[in-house]
């Protein structure tokens, strides 16, 4: 973990300048201790302090929203895992009064005394009205002050019982919201578009945290799907042969318990998943960061660019170091022109960690595979191009051809493509001219350090004439290989897409492309052999 995104935690009072400076400014989280304890819902709300009561009185008439999940005590933000449903609040509140009540009659038979009232209520309660409704239901994100949606505000009454922190000074705030559980729970992981400060009123919270660049991990949701802030992955039970990378997650991850009158500030972007205690209350207040209220529409493209470009030359230098230290090698480097040329190189000297096919898991993603010089020049062009091609924001053109540009050899090989066709279309030329095994290991590189470029490759760089070229490859690939061998050799490569049928469909439908290109230019391909995706 990097010393400049560790969660800290902080015991003394700080003023709102030393949080802007200190805190916000890092978009680091960070632990405030007790920075609440001056509320009056401190006091008012507990539970075990007659709180239920209180608020039963103050906002009992009240209808929030309620979630109810099949998946609880799991709560997962997709609509399709939960309900949001009305419901009086005083219901809810009843719900929270049978929980302590069973909690104190399951505590008293462990100490042996059924005589002992209970210390927080001594009627006698009557359950009987709850019947119909769910032992577990989680109040998440019931407003209590919404700037932009007024009409979303449900319980606004207890604004007089809590205090904008000081530390927030003078911003602008988003909302402010109620966060309470009647039993254990938690929240799928996920991440907020807002800066957060999550405020313990009552009980406690475990919380984990992953930093925006351990996203490729956490496998967030499309981005155009509504929880397009959720993980894909369900971390209490992960499907590592679905999402291998989220193996590693927890290397991530930085756990932090909040008690009761502590502060968490999230910053934006960064994931989180919590885990709540029976009888939890917590206040957030969200805002909008400084850099989002900055940027301007209009400059959108040009930040885009920018950030790919700061991304692909972090993600270059972290791996040239890696092949940059070790032993020297005399490398025999293929240029551009085809001529070779033997010298030493540092850089390309350094072989990456050998692995064996046969002996590879994919539980061992993270490993480096041995590559050779020529194989070291073929994964930097492939990934300069596909860099190029993204940070310029353009779908890769097909070049079109005449019946000139193909000339057909039956010697019991696939066609040959000159290189009249390829000179426009620099990956699929690449693809061609390197050999099949120096093209697998390339790939396997790339899925194990590179996977977004890998990912962007297949579904946005690869023309029609690149996918024609890259079936090709898997079928010499195959001849030359060992069953056990393709099979690991597919199970990695594929492994890099969230869906696997999307990539599969892409190369499948990038040869038809080629396919057709070619009869329409009255073209006649050799028919012999079968060019497929594998999968």
């Amino acid at each position: 973990m990097e010393e400049c995104i560790k969660i800290r935690r902080y015991e003394e009072f700080l003023t709102d300048k030393d949080f802007e400076s200190l805190i916000e400014a890092k978009n680091v989280p960070a632990v405030l201790c007790g920075c609440i304890k001056n509320w009056r819902a401190f006091s008012l709300w507990n539970p075990r302090n007659d709180g239920l009561n209180y608020l039963q009185e103050r906002v009992g008439s009240c209808v929030v929203e309620a979630m109810v999940s099949s998946s609880a005590p799991v709560f997962y933000g997709d609509l399709g895992s939960h309900q949001r449903v009305p419901l009086p609040f005083s219901t809810f509140i009843d719900l929270c009064k049978k929980r302590m009540h069973m909690q104190t009659e399951q505590q008293q038979h462990l100490d042996g005394d059924h005589c002992v009232a209970s210390q927080t209520d001594h009627t006698q309660h009557d359950f009987s009205s709850l019947e119909d409704v769910p032992d577990q239901i989680y109040l998440a994100q019931v407003s209590i002050m919404n700037n932009d949606r007024q009409e979303k505000v449900q319980l606004g009454t207890l604004m007089e019982d809590i205090q904008t922190p000081p530390i927030l000074g003078a911003k602008e705030l988003s909302s402010i919201n109620l966060w309470m559980n009647n039993a254990q729970s938690r929240s799928s992981t996920h991440y907020d578009p807002h800066q957060n400060l999550l405020c313990i009123v009552s009980g406690r919270k475990q919380v984990v945290l992953w930093p925006p660049s351990a996203s490729p991990s956490l496998y967030p949701m499309p981005i155009y799907g509504e929880a397009s802030n959720h993980s894909s992955v369900a971390l209490e039970n992960p499907d590592y042969s679905i999402y291998p990378r989220a193996e590693c997650s927890m290397e991530f991850g930085q756990k932090v318990v909040l008690e009761a009158g502590d502060a968490l500030f999230i910053p934006e972007g960064w994931f989180h998943q919590v885990d709540s205690n029976d009888l939890t209350i917590a206040i957030n207040f969200w805002w909008r960061s400084n850099t989002m209220s900055c940027m301007l529409e209009h400059m959108d493209a040009y930040y885009l660019r920018r950030i790919l470009r700061r991304l692909i030359d972090k993600e270059m230098d972290q791996q040239l170091l890696k092949l940059g230290t070790g032993r020297n090698k005399m490398c025999a480097i293929k240029l551009p022109n085809h001529k070779q040329t033997n010298h030493a190189d540092e850089n390309c000297s350094q072989m990456l960690k050998g692995i064996d096919l046969k002996e590879k898991r994919l539980n061992e993603g993270n490993t480096l595979i041995e590559l050779e010089s020529d194989a070291v020049q073929v994964l930097h062009e492939l990934m300069s191009l596909v860099h190029n091609s993204v940070s310029a924001s353009q779908d890769q053109q097909s070049p079109s051809t005449s019946i000139n540009d193909y000339e057909l050899i039956h010697n019991g090989k696939c066609e040959k493509i000159v290189n009249a066709y390829l000179k426009d279309d620099p990956v699929a030329k690449i693809l061609w001219d390197v050999e099949p095994q120096t093209l697998q290991n390339v790939f396997l590189a790339m899925a194990n350090n590179f996977p977004r470029t890998l990912e962007a490759l297949v579904l946005h760089v690869l023309s029609p004439v690149g996918a024609e070229v890259l079936t090709r490859k898997f079928d010499e690939m195959d001849e030359q290989t060992l069953e056990e061998d393709r099979n690991r050799f597919y199970e990695v490569f594929y492994s890099v897409f969230d869906d696997q049928s999307a990539a599969m469909n892409s190369i499948l439908k990038g040869k038809e492309l080629f396919t057709q290109q070619l009869q329409c230019c009255g073209s006649r391909l050799s028919k012999s052999g079968t060019h497929c995706v594998k999968s």
